[in-house]
């Protein structure tokens, strides 16, 4: 809903979660940045725990979205799919300018009730619910080493990572 109150304040709040952590953005600033004023926020949605919270699972979808074509389109088994779908995820967020959204933790206030769909989608790929919170530490890891490290490198560390023994090899092969 690009131009409408609560569009505006969704594309402030990506703006704003996108470059500052959650707890440096205020009421304020979003409101300020989306030329509203702070009662629209409240109105429109509660809060801005419910504004992070509808704006992250947004993101989240959009990113998960691709992790899942990217492994539809990958095959080849768990070990390709994985380094697939992890690296076109991490990817998107940096030319999207979502790292930082995407690297912090859920604010415990915004904490979304459908637990967090990157890890999900990963574990669904190696088959490995415990495999997946591994790897999507070490994703996130990834994009928090972009604000103080060139992408190039927060990339090929993650590529380098990928490239382990991350996912069993099946019996009989090296």
């Amino acid at each position: 809903m690009p131009g409408t109150t609560s569009g505006r304040l969704v594309q402030s709040a990506l703006d704003l979660f996108g470059r500052d952590r959650y707890e440096d953005v205020s009421v304020q600033a979003i409101a300020r940045h989306a030329e509203v004023t702070t009662g629209s926020l409240y109105h429109h949605f509660a809060s801005k725990a419910g504004l992070y919270s509808l704006v992250r699972r947004d993101v989240e979808r959009r990113v998960a979205d691709r992790l899942e074509g990217a492994a539809a389109l990958q095959g080849g088994g768990p070990r390709r799919e994985l380094s697939a779908i992890v690296l076109v995820g991490f990817d998107y967020v940096v030319r999207a300018g979502l790292t930082r959204l995407l690297a912090q933790e859920w604010p415990t206030e915004a904490r979304s009730p459908d637990g967090d769909q990157l890890v999900a989608v990963i574990a669904e790929v190696v088959a490995s619910p415990e495999l997946g919170l591994l790897v999507g530490a070490a994703w996130r890891e990834s994009l928090r080493m972009t604000a103080e490290n060139p992408v190039a490198e927060a990339r090929e560390a993650l590529r380098t990572l990928l490239g382990t023994s991350l996912v069993p090899r099946p019996a009989g092969t090296r």
